[in-house]
């Protein structure tokens, strides 16, 4: 059995809070453009791990699908700034306040 070993890189956070997982942890934990992530706040430490579709809750399969069905909304999304998103939700959600009045 292969030895814990803790590996520690400082990196700064992107606009909106975003971060980059160095390159050499996404190779040694398998993680690639289609990884679903979960983050864990645990005391002061976030933690993030991959997710094994076997891990995942039963009949989470339908979140799989879902996720490759909102891959074209997820890469036009990428291309807006982070107000030009929100402005989108807040029209969104105006519109169906308004359906439901």
């Amino acid at each position: 059995m292969k030895e814990h070993q803790r590996v520690r890189r400082i990196i700064r956070q992107l606009r909106g809070g975003q971060v980059t997982i160095p390159v050499e942890f996404r190779k040694r934990l398998g993680i690639t453009e289609d990884s679903v992530l979960e983050v864990t706040l645990d005391g002061e430490e976030l933690r993030i791990r991959p997710l094994r579709l076997g891990e995942t809750a039963a009949g989470s399969a339908w979140l799989k699908e879902l996720y490759e069905q909102l891959a074209a909304v997820r890469e036009e999304a990428a291309q807006l700034s982070e107000e030009e998103v929100d402005a989108a939700i807040d029209q969104a959600l105006a519109a169906a306040r308004q359906q439901g009045a």
